[in-house]
C-alpha cells in the first residue's frame, strides 16, 4: 500500500502527459476525413483500412524498419570497441572516457545534425579534404539523402549503445578472458570466443534500444534528409501539418506506437531468457 501511495505522483503525472493524449489520439483515429478535406467525427476503422491498403504505407515502413535496424546495428558495432577500451583502462580514465563517450547526449538533436551538415555539405570539411587530395573530381552528396540520414541515425545511436553496453559488460568477470589467455588463446581468438558470446546480451540490449529510438526518429530523417527522405515518423508530421488529415497522422501515430511497444516487449523477454545464462557463467567462473 505505501509503495503505490509513493508512486500516485508519478503515476499521476504519466496518465495526465502520456496516457490521456494518446487516447485523445486513438479518438482521432477513429475519425474519417471527408472529400473535402475535412476531418468528420465518427467511429470507424475506414481510416486504418486505408492505411493498411496502401502500399505507399507498406513502403514507408519497410525503409523506416531497415533503416533504424541497420543505424542501430552499426551504431551497436561501433560502440562495443570504444567499451572494451573503456573497460580495459585503468580506473582513473574510465569515468572520463565514459564521460566523453556520452558526451554527445549533453548536446541538442537539432545542433548535432546542424553540425553534421556543415561537415558533409558540398563546401563542408569531408568534402574539402576529398578534393584537396584529389580524390574526387567534385562535392560528393552526403546530405540531403539516405547516406546523410544513415551517418547521423548512427552518431545519435552510439551513446546510447555505449550505455547500454557498458552496464551489460560491467558484470563481466575479466578473470574469464585472463583464463582463456593462460590456456594459450591469443586476442582474436579470445575475443571470439569469450568476449564476444558474454558481450552478445548486451549487443542484443543495444541493438532494441536504438531500434525503438531509431523508428521513432523524426530531426535526423527531416534535416539530414533535406526533405527527400520519407520515413514513419516524417509522413506523420507532413500529413498533421501539411495535408492536414488528421485520421491519417493519427492512424500512423498509433500504428508506430504499437510497433514500439512490440519491439520493448521483445526486449524484454530477450533480456530475461538471456539472464540466466549470464548468470549461469558468473556461477560457474
Amino acid at each position: 500500500m505505501i509503495g503505490w501511495l509513493l508512486s500516485a505522483p508519478a503515476l499521476l503525472v504519466l496518465a495526465l502527459a502520456f496516457l490521456w493524449p494518446m487516447l485523445g489520439l486513438f479518438r482521432i483515429s477513429l475519425n474519417r476525413t471527408a472529400e473535402t478535406g475535412a476531418m468528420e467525427t465518427a467511429l470507424t476503422t475506414e481510416t486504418y483500412a486505408k492505411v493498411a491498403g496502401d502500399p505507399y504505407y507498406w513502403g514507408l515502413a519497410w525503409d523506416t524498419l531497415v533503416l533504424s535496424a541497420g543505424a542501430s546495428a552499426i551504431a551497436a558495432a561501433l560502440a562495443l570497441p570504444v567499451v572494451l577500451l573503456i573497460r580495459r583502462a585503468s580506473p582513473r580514465w574510465r569515468a572520463p572516457l565514459a564521460l566523453m563517450a556520452v558526451s554527445p547526449l549533453l548536446i541538442s538533436g537539432t545542433a548535432r545534425v546542424v553540425g553534421w551538415r556543415a561537415i558533409l555539405g558540398d563546401l563542408g570539411l569531408i568534402n574539402v579534404v576529398l578534393g584537396w587530395l584529389g580524390l574526387t573530381g567534385g562535392p560528393v552528396p552526403l546530405i540531403n539523402n539516405w547516406t546523410g540520414v544513415w551517418i547521423g541515425l548512427v552518431e545519435s545511436l552510439m551513446p546510447y549503445a555505449v550505455l547500454v553496453l557498458i552496464a551489460g559488460l560491467g558484470r563481466l568477470d575479466p578473470r574469464l578472458e585472463e583464463a582463456a589467455a593462460t590456456l594459450g588463446a591469443g586476442r582474436t581468438r579470445t575475443f571470439l570466443r569469450v568476449t564476444l558470446p558474454l558481450a552478445a546480451p548486451a549487443l542484443g540490449g543495444a541493438f532494441l534500444l536504438g531500434l525503438v529510438l531509431g523508428i521513432s526518429a523524426f530531426i535526423t530523417p527531416r534535416l539530414m534528409g533535406g526533405g527527400r527522405v520519407f520515413t514513419v515518423a516524417t509522413e506523420i508530421y507532413d500529413q498533421a501539418l501539411t495535408t492536414v488529415d488528421w485520421p491519417v497522422a493519427a492512424v500512423l501515430a498509433m500504428l508506430l506506437l504499437l510497433a514500439l511497444l512490440v519491439v520493448m516487449l521483445l526486449r524484454g523477454v530477450l533480456t530475461g531468457v538471456a539472464r540466466p545464462r549470464g548468470q549461469q557463467g558468473e556461477n560457474a567462473a
